[in-house]
């Protein structure tokens, strides 16, 4: 393997020369720009990243951690977040936290160590206190997505989780509907808890009383959705139109109906959130709310660069969900 020094002789310059062009740190003649350059080509040159991150602190690169590598959703984040980084000429060091806070604070730091230039965080279940505690000391731009956090904690890139949650309520009641059932994702996080707050509130809006025998805790999973679905069923409280807080669970949910003989839509509406791909495929295709996580981790690559940079923070983007309608949610059929 072809070391600096190799180039040094074949281009005929001191290792301080070809230092100097391949960080661009000081004005070279073309000339030997050029024979440095011809030399790596013909050797095959590969600088060491990591020594070079090291004295200069800075390797170039943006990190990302995420709660996990599955589904469409984080596909979708993780895609978005290379192609922002390639346009600007930044490599991306992805982990995953496991949607533990812990672990995600340890892969903070890992990447910190890594000399990343910033960092975007995606965090379901870090608490506002972890993340003021992992912010300090710590020497580059945090950026912290899909959460909605005090200006005291630095810049975030948020969603309107209770809004979005609402605007489906308001479509479903808008239809007709009265007894809705809701399946949540975990109730512990904070999006668990906005999503609650927004179908809360978006009956309490019309003078509709929250009936507790009506709502169930998913996991965000298609078994999840099953599951609560199946246990909803089996209360016989009565519902005629089923909310599932994302997609994953909706689409569990129309199993346990078909399974049960319930017909969608003609005997009970069913809605999903996040827009995920195959909510337009599903049997029906799903009612849901558009989470624009391609928009948001855009947003959040450009914080992360401008922070980098020097530029001072703007202020937190709210961005807004979107209603989807589709064929599993209609009218409620009161001749059944």
């Amino acid at each position: 393997m072809a070391t600096i020094t190799d180039v040094c002789k074949l281009a005929g310059v001191s290792k301080a020369t070809v230092s100097r062009v391949l960080n661009g740190t000081a004005q070279v003649k073309e000339s030997t720009r050029r024979a440095v350059f011809d030399a790596i080509d013909q050797l095959g040159y590969r600088p060491n990243s990591l020594a070079r991150a090291l004295a200069h602190n800075s390797a170039n690169s943006l990190g990302l951690v995420v709660s996990d590598f599955e589904g469409a959703y984080f596909g979708t984040l993780l895609k978005q977040a290379a192609q922002s980084a390639e346009q600007h000429g930044k490599q991306l060091i992805v982990t995953d936290g496991h949607d533990d806070p812990l672990r995600e604070r340890d892969a903070v730091h890992l990447l910190a160590d890594r000399r990343c230039d910033a960092i975007v965080l995606y965090s379901r279940f870090m608490s506002e206190a972890q993340l003021a505690e992992l912010k300090t000391g710590l020497a580059i731009p945090l950026v912290v997505i899909n959460r909605e956090l005090p200006p005291a904690l630095g810049p975030s890139v948020c969603f309107e989780q209770a809004g979005a949650a609402r605007l489906m309520m308001e479509h479903l009641i808008g239809l007709g509907h009265r007894r809705i059932a809701c399946i949540t994702t975990p109730i512990q996080a904070p999006t668990g808890q906005a999503r609650l707050e927004g179908y809360r509130a978006g009956l309490g809006a019309h003078n509709i009383a929250v009936d507790p025998q009506l709502i169930e805790h998913g996991d965000s999973h298609l078994d999840g959705g099953y599951q609560a679905c199946r246990r909803l069923l089996e209360r016989k409280v009565g519902f005629s139109a089923l909310f599932a807080f994302n997609d994953d669970m909706a689409v569990g949910a129309l199993r346990a109906l078909r399974e049960a003989g319930i017909r969608v839509p003609q005997q009970l509406s069913v809605a999903g959130f996040d827009n995920e791909p195959m909510s337009a495929y599903s049997q029906p295709p799903l009612t849901t709310v558009e989470l624009p996580i391609q928009a948001m981790t855009r947003h959040a690559m450009q914080l992360a660069l401008e922070l980098a940079e020097g530029r001072p923070a703007p202020a937190p983007v709210r961005f807004r969900g979107r209603l989807i309608p589709r064929a599993s949610v209609t009218a409620p059929n009161t001749s059944d």
